[in-house]
């Protein structure tokens, strides 16, 4: 019998077999989201990536703040969302913006 999984689950695995998935989803949160959600968004992505204290220790930061920063209440250091998406095999791109002729 097949065992059955999230959607929560696979949706979190999908991150970590498909960069372009992950890259996408974080793309839209920042697109259409706020701060609350880009953390949330990392929080998860980070689940896929082992956690927290292995996407801390990937980034060379320490897991106590990598917790603080990806909370609610977080607001991470341009340098320090750098580190965490490296570590999850990503970067920030800047694009410019779609203009309607």
């Amino acid at each position: 019998m097949m065992g059955t999984r999230s959607h929560e689950k696979a949706t979190i695995e999908s991150f970590r077999d498909d960069p372009e998935f992950a890259a996408e989803y974080l793309n839209q949160v920042l697109e259409d989201g706020d701060q609350d959600e880009l953390m949330v968004a990392l929080r998860r992505m980070a689940g896929a990536f082992g956690g927290v204290s292995e996407v801390a220790e990937a980034a060379d930061l320490n897991a106590t703040t990598l917790y603080r920063t990806l909370s609610q209440r977080g607001n991470p250091e341009l340098k320090s969302l750098t580190a965490i998406l490296k570590a999850m095999g990503l970067r920030i791109a800047v694009q410019p913006l779609q203009v309607a002729i």
